[in-house]
């Protein structure tokens, strides 16, 4: 019976070592683990970046999109510069004075002129600057205001935008004088005449400006 138990266990323990052979415990440590990844990228092809090498990849990036925001708003303000350089000579002739104007007249003090005129809506517009460098303010009533072409016939019109009272030694106020383009067809010039209401002291009359199409 001993041999045949000690026979038995023999066996055992053979069959049972046979069995486990190849296998093996996990490994823990750390550093192994760390060295085993490192290994099997490298058998993949993949790289690791030290992180001096990424923080510089980083700042490349974020340099390379400013220079490319800076440079975009250098051209934005190129462009800028450019149209306004265009648009200057534009300016120029809009501020220069048209043909045949100012025509001014002068009374009392009070000073009546029309800087241009042009057709728009239908019309004729005048653009009167009134100034009054007198010591006593001047009232005007509009409605009184007469319009006649150069072949002495009576117009009518409307006013916009001039005051009723002008203060002494006060600024310098404008105002549109508008005519129906229909009273206009064959008229080469107009005159403007108005005197102050009530004292009537003084006349102001524009004569001969130019009103050709």
């Amino acid at each position: 019976m001993l041999g045949s138990g000690s026979v038995s266990a023999f066996l055992g323990f053979d069959i049972g070592s046979k069995a486990l052979k190849g296998v093996t415990t996990p490994d823990s440590r750390p550093t192994t683990k760390f060295s085993s990844a490192k290994t099997g990228s490298s058998q993949h092809g993949g790289t690791l970046l030290k992180e001096e090498e990424i923080l510089k990849i980083v700042k490349a990036r974020i340099e390379g999109k400013t220079r490319t925001k800076s440079e975009k708003i250098e051209e934005e303000d190129e462009e800028i510069a450019t149209n306004k350089q265009k648009q200057k000579p534009q300016e120029e002739i809009k501020e220069k004075p048209q043909e045949g104007f100012p025509v001014t007249a002068e009374s009392g003090g009070v000073n009546f002129s029309v800087q241009s005129a042009r057709y728009s809506g239908g019309a004729l517009q005048l653009r009167v600057n009134m100034q009054n460098k007198g010591k006593d303010s001047v009232r005007f009533l509009y409605s009184f205001l007469d319009i006649t072409d150069n072949k002495g016939r009576t117009l009518s019109g409307s006013t916009d935008g001039l005051p009723s009272e002008l203060p002494a030694n006060g600024p310098t106020f404008s105002g549109t004088v508008s005519i129906p383009t229909a009273l206009l067809d064959d008229v080469k010039s107009i005159s403007l005449s108005i005197t102050d209401y009530p004292a009537q002291k003084l006349k102001l009359e524009v004569s001969d400006i130019p009103v050709g199409k």
